[in-house]
Parts: structure tokens; sequence; C-alpha cells
């Protein structure tokens, strides 16, 4: 999934404006400007679009999470991924938005997706576990879609 599909998705879902998704990426130490996010925002067809960089995204949802649950002081600043795939994104989610196992069950049932606890588990492991699998484009793009209906209320 590209990472712009990510960020007008997670947009969408908070009803966040250009300059609040600034001020997201801001947060995680981004030096962003409403000039060089707009084009991130735009659609794949539309003049104007740039691709967004996987450290942007990165940044983006690591200031997502600040901006949800707060900084925590007594940890040191996480370094930031320079490679960003599904299942970072899907971490990621599930830190700021404070997700457990069962949440993201009924997430996806909501989204009309059915899953297992098992498939949820693997996604989470870290890659080198014989267990781990590759987070799809369907499962987050349904991820995104049900998490957004939890949180708009459509």
């Amino acid at each position: 999934m590209l990472n712009n599909d990510t960020l007008r998705s997670i947009r969408y879902m908070l009803d966040l404006g250009d300059v609040h998704v600034v001020e997201v990426m801001k947060l995680s130490g981004f030096p962003a400007t409403r000039e060089q996010v707009e084009p991130w925002l735009r659609k794949e067809d539309e003049p104007g679009f740039a691709e967004m960089p996987d450290t942007a995204l990165a940044h983006f949802l690591d200031g997502l999470i600040i901006h949800r649950r707060g900084r925590d002081e007594s940890q040191p600043p996480r370094p930031v991924e320079n490679r960003v795939n599904n299942n970072v994104v899907l971490k990621k989610l599930r830190v700021a938005f404070e997700l457990k196992e069962d949440d993201i069950l009924s997430i996806m049932t909501e989204a009309g997706f059915r899953v297992s606890r098992g498939e949820i588990n693997a996604l989470f492991r870290q890659p080198k576990h014989t267990n781990f699998r590759l987070c799809g484009d369907q499962f987050l793009r349904n991820f995104l879609k049900g998490l957004t209906t939890r949180l708009r209320g459509q």
C-alpha cells in the first residue's frame, strides 16, 4: 500500500487538516511544511502528486503516537524507521490507539474481513520469528476502514 494512501486514510479517519498533519509530524522531530505535505495528500492521477518517503510516514506515525498518548519522558526517544511496511504501520496504529487483540478482531469483523487470533499475532511478531507473517495491503486497507468506522461512528 502506498504511504500516501495510508496518510490520506488516517487523515480522513481523524478529520485532520493539512496544518494538523504538519503539526503531528513536527511532534516527532520532522521539519515538515504545508507545502511539503500537500503533494503527499493528492491522488496518484492528480497534478502535483509526490510519493511520500518512508521516513516521513514513520515520523507521522510516531507523531500520531505522541499526539494521542503523550510523550513518555522516562524513555529515550526511539529511532525512526528508514523502511516502513504494512506491519510497521499496523504496530504503530495499535500503539497510538491503544488497541488490544480483541479490539483488532472486532475492527476487522466490522470491516467484513474474517481473521483469526493466530493470524493477528503473526503480524506483530519479529520478522525473524518462524510464525511471522507479512501484513498484506488488503488486511491493512480493511483495518483502516474498520478503525475509521469505529472512530467516526459511521
